[in-house]
């Protein structure tokens, strides 16, 4: 199955970096971005562009803007056309340099967008990756709740009616912040990196049976919602199975993959009188002390003098059982 691919209008970039236009051939909107990569083409201003990415934004900056002032007008023009004849989706001039006559021609000849940035070059590259990765990102809807506990983001997936909506209210009047409920779209900006976040229709609502539907940032406040927040973990909630054996330790760590990341998860069964925020809270901190190398049960284990006798975490659960 072909990976769907993703593209941001260049007037998004423009607003979100704050670009401004020298030369532009069409509205910035209609303008496409396709590639979460950017450019300064020194090889392709020398001529060399075997392995030129013409879907890339091409930045050129003051050593660019050095070196095609040293070389004399007939070859820099001869090289800014080859560069410009690739048709990239824009080329951005940093810190506000003079732009190069013969660029701006060979941009208007082949009707490539010309913008210039006060930013040093370095600066710029760094926001517009940042802002490509997120939007240009692989990315998933999932059905669940995604809530901000303590600073970590929690995705809270289960059969609809299970109470997701409810618990995560619960989680807001303790002072958590709601980021997505129903829809959750999960990117993956980075290689061990998912963001989550409402789709834009549905954000800062909040759905609870016999009620109806919420608007949380009116009457909660605007601390209480977030429009994206980093996923560091997943509850599974599930109606409490006597005959299932749940987790009593937390030695071994299961992991759900998102995107191709493994997320960690637990399982949370539920039944009435369980208080689910409570368990969620505790949940969030401990999934933050595994992060930062410390796990209760490993510590228990050894304070019992079982750690060393087993070895193993199934047969440390099998010792647990039995003491």
């Amino acid at each position: 199955m072909a990976k769907q691919a993703y593209t941001v209008p260049l007037s998004s970039v423009m607003e979100e970096v704050g670009l401004e236009s020298v030369y532009m051939p069409c509205p910035p909107g209609e303008r496409i971005v396709s590639s979460s990569d950017v450019n300064r083409p020194g090889l392709a201003l020398s001529g060399y562009l075997d392995y030129f990415d013409s879907d890339r934004i091409q930045i050129l900056g003051k050593n660019e803007h050095g070196f095609l002032e040293n070389l004399p007008s007939d070859l820099r023009r001869s090289h800014l056309d080859e560069l410009v004849s690739t048709n990239p989706p824009a080329i951005i001039v940093t810190r506000n340099l003079p732009i190069p006559a013969e660029l701006q021609e060979a941009c208007e000849k082949y009707q490539v967008p010309l913008l210039q940035s006060k930013d040093s070059t370095s600066a710029l590259m760094a926001a517009l990756i940042s802002f490509l990765n997120v939007q240009l990102a692989p990315r998933i809807t999932r059905h669940g709740v995604l809530v901000e506990v303590y600073g970590e983001g929690v995705l809270l997936l289960g059969d609809s009616g299970i109470g997701k909506s409810e618990t995560a209210v619960e989680l807001l009047k303790r002072g958590h912040r709601l980021i997505a409920d129903d829809a959750v779209e999960i990117r993956r900006v980075s290689a061990k990196t998912l963001v989550g976040s409402s789709p834009a229709n549905i954000r800062h609502f909040i759905e609870l049976r016999g009620i109806g539907i919420v608007n949380v940032r009116r009457i909660f406040g605007i601390g209480a919602v977030k429009n994206t927040e980093k996923i560091d973990m997943t509850i599974q909630m599930e109606p409490w199975n006597n005959e299932k054996v749940y987790d009593r330790m937390g030695l071994e760590s299961e992991t759900m993959d998102i995107l191709g990341i493994e997320i960690p998860t637990i399982t949370i069964p539920v039944k009435p009188g369980r208080n689910l925020a409570m368990i969620i809270e505790v949940a969030a901190i401990s999934n933050r002390q595994k992060k930062m190398g410390y796990n209760a049960a490993q510590e228990l284990l050894h304070k019992l003098g079982m750690a060393e006798e087993t070895g193993l975490p199934g047969d440390a659960v099998a010792q647990w059982e039995k003491f």
